[in-house]
């Protein structure tokens, strides 16, 4: 299945354009792609203050397609690390649950969420991973019900990144900071395919070639997809929930509204069993979360549960992650990304999970999309966990796919099929 967008006019140079015109298509794409914000709706947005020249323009267009109020919230790296220098130890178990309220409140009422990516990855590496965790729960639980509708993919909601200084060094580390932001921006602008003459086509037509992928998924009904390659360092079987339903590409939230959640996005991803995935798993690519690196993840699981993790650095914050709670340690989402896709193509390792899940097939810790089963919007968590689907406060995507790894359908009667050759689709 081809991943091409809608074709560049050959008139059109977006290289040519002036810094702010390429800014003001990426916001247009953010608004009108991402969001696809319908008129009268509030929009919540949330951002680095670093992000301010973007943020300005998505809550221009924003307004211009009818927003009936647009508010952000900002974040600093500074302010955040102070925490973690000056703060009292009974900070890190606090989180201000009346901000949590109110978004799970405005969610409630039909809200749109925009969340703009590119904080510092490495941001806490230096602070004590104990408290990182114990403020990482606290944010969670708070958060939980606003999370809820996300997963539920109850409002159009979306995420899009931002250069910063800080992440673009990580990004591109031999050349200056200015060099290093502009590069990272021309990748940021490449894969969202602000690009395009016509992004919004574009768009519609890469959505096109994933739902064609996810249509013959869905049509095949596997039972479990085993992960494997020739070097030995994976060999994972993913059960399948029961009833569950393959996406990928824009998709219509439970208001009605077409919108995509990832800009950028090339994955097809489904729910797994929780009690389903049993062997062995390499990263392929380092996870930052969280201000933390961690780097060459390795995790056993047997029925459905590690029991063994490790990683060559980062293994404590690794633990205290899956630590969490009993989900914490399940699976909540199986994706399959070609190698070939623009982004692994780059050659860039980003240091973001929005943009390195979509250069690799990867699994996620924890919560499940309820709307990657069947009618799963509509029900209970205990109805979810009956069919397999996991409940945890974390979701946590990670890298596994590479030029090496096969994938294999494989049925009820234990019978299978290749899916993917060396990370291609076959």
């Amino acid at each position: 299945m081809s991943t091409a967008v809608a074709p560049v006019s050959p008139t059109f140079d977006f290289a040519s354009l002036p810094f702010e015109e390429k800014l003001d298509r990426f916001a247009k794409v953010a608004v009108h792609v991402g969001l696809n914000l319908q008129a009268g709706q509030e929009l919540l947005i949330s951002a680095s203050i670093e992000m301010l020249p973007l943020v300005r323009r998505i809550t221009e267009h924003a307004y211009k397609a009818g927003a009936l109020l647009v508010t952000t919230f900002y974040g600093d790296d500074e302010t955040v690390l102070a925490r973690y220098k000056y703060a009292q130890d009974g900070s890190f178990d606090h989180a201000a649950q009346w901000m949590a309220d109110g978004i799970a409140a405005a969610f409630g009422g039909g809200a749109a969420r925009l969340a703009i990516a590119g904080a510092n990855p490495a941001l806490l590496a230096g602070q004590d991973p104990a408290k990182v965790s114990r403020a990482n729960i606290a944010g969670s639980k708070a958060n939980k019900p606003a999370m809820e509708l996300i997963t539920r993919h109850a409002i159009n909601w979306s995420i899009v990144a931002a250069a910063t200084p800080a992440w673009a060094k990580l990004v591109f580390p031999g050349v200056s900071e200015d060099e290093a932001v502009s590069k990272l921006w021309d990748a940021i602008f490449t894969a969202s395919r602000a690009t395009s003459d016509d992004p919004v086509a574009a768009w519609k037509a890469h959505s096109r070639h994933l739902h064609g992928r996810v249509a013959y998924l869905n049509e095949k009904r596997f039972y479990s997809l085993r992960f494997h390659n020739e070097s030995g360092t994976t060999d994972l079987t993913v059960g399948l929930a029961d009833d569950h339903l393959w996406a990928g590409g824009g998709g219509e939230a439970g208001n009605g509204v077409f919108c995509n959640a990832n800009i950028p996005t090339e994955e097809c991803f489904t729910t797994p069993h929780k009690d389903r995935v049993d062997g062995f798993v390499k990263a392929s690519k380092p996870l930052s979360h969280q201000g933390t690196l961690i780097e060459n993840i390795t995790c056993t699981f047997e029925g459905g549960k590690i029991v063994k993790a490790t990683a060559t650095a980062g293994e404590d914050a690794l633990n205290r992650l899956i630590a969490t709670d009993d989900g914490a340690r399940r699976l909540g989402e199986v994706a399959l990304v070609p190698h070939s896709s623009p982004i692994a193509q780059s050659g860039i390792l980003f240091w973001s999970t929005l943009f390195d899940e979509n250069a690799a097939s990867h699994i996620a810790l924890g919560q499940a999309y309820a709307t990657c089963l069947k009618g799963g919007e509509h029900m209970d968590e205990a109805t979810l966990a009956g069919l397999g689907a996991n409940s945890s406060l974390i979701h946590v995507d990670w890298m596994i796919g590479s030029g090496e790894m096969n994938v294999d359908g494989v049925a009820a009667d234990g019978s299978s099929e290749p899916l993917m050759r060396l990370g291609e689709w076959v």
